[in-house]
């Protein structure tokens, strides 16, 4: 068992004040990526994961599905690149309604040497009035907002078969084991803010209303060993948004401001090498 896990399942790492705990953690990332994994390669291939799939519907809400919205635009994302930048090449965590694991969505990207992640998915609240985009990196809560969409996205390990085993103990109704999980993609967090901030400038050129760049403890960027983000492209939970989220003008929108995030990111990127 690595070391990591055995910390965390004894629960020595959460019963320290955060201080401590975070500079444990911090040391430990340093012993398990190497240096030369930090530094910010050619972009050739980006991993597209539409979220939920198959009996994970995600959030539902008169009659839309997240997971039917997520593989839309994810598929509209990734044909935007290919037209936008010819050399990079796109893979998909699923291009029809499957089921996908959220440690998994990760492998595929990892497997495939990408070099970032995007992760697409629809937001709820029970406020229905509540509207707006938000992308996400892997990071420590900021408010309570950002806890409870971390808690919402990672709560469909309960679906998985072991999840216990194979998310090390993690238990997605406790607030210290997303606190703990937060760290573990610090090493691309830079990277990570600059993709998402990408994004949201670009939601706002063609008129979303954006809520910000913001940081949570999400599973599905867990064990992705590049740049990854989490887009939350709208409220289902919101009639108006609900609308402009399933047509094809909305989602045609949204994916050309994803791709051209990526292609700037990607401009940025090579040309500091």
């Amino acid at each position: 068992m690595p070391m990591r896990a055995k910390l965390y399942k004894t629960g020595y790492l959460l019963k320290l004040p955060y201080t401590i705990s975070a500079m444990l953690l911090l040391g430990l990332l340093c012993a398990y990526k190497p240096l030369d994994t930090l530094q910010e390669p050619k972009i050739t291939t980006v991993a597209i994961d539409a979220g939920h799939g198959g009996h994970d519907a995600g959030c539902m809400y008169g009659g839309a599905k997240e997971k039917d919205v997520t593989l839309a635009v994810a598929l509209k994302v990734g044909r935007e690149i290919e037209k936008l930048m010819p050399d990079v090449k796109v893979i998909y965590t699923r291009d029809n309604d499957e089921f996908i694991e959220l440690h998994e969505r990760a492998g595929i990207a990892n497997r495939q040497n990408a070099d970032l992640f995007v992760s697409i998915h629809c937001n709820a609240n029970k406020k229905t009035e509540v509207f707006g985009t938000e992308t996400f990196s892997m990071g420590l809560h900021k408010s309570d907002g950002n806890l409870d969409v971390a808690k919402r996205e990672n709560s469909v390990i309960l679906l998985e078969k072991d999840y216990q085993e194979k998310y090390e103990g993690f238990d997605p109704n406790s607030p210290e084991a997303h606190i703990y999980f937060s760290f573990l993609q610090s090493a691309y967090l830079e990277q990570s803010l600059k993709l998402a901030s990408n994004v949201e400038k670009n939601f706002l050129a063609v008129n979303r209303t954006s809520r910000g760049v913001k940081q949570a403890g999400l599973m599905v960027l867990w064990k992705s060993k590049m740049p990854s983000i989490l887009i939350e492209t709208g409220f289902l939970s919101n009639a108006k948004e609900r609308f402009y989220l399933t047509s094809d003008t909305g989602q045609t929108r949204l994916s050309g401001a994803i791709a051209l995030a990526v292609k700037q990111y990607k401009t940025s990127v090579e040309k500091n090498r």
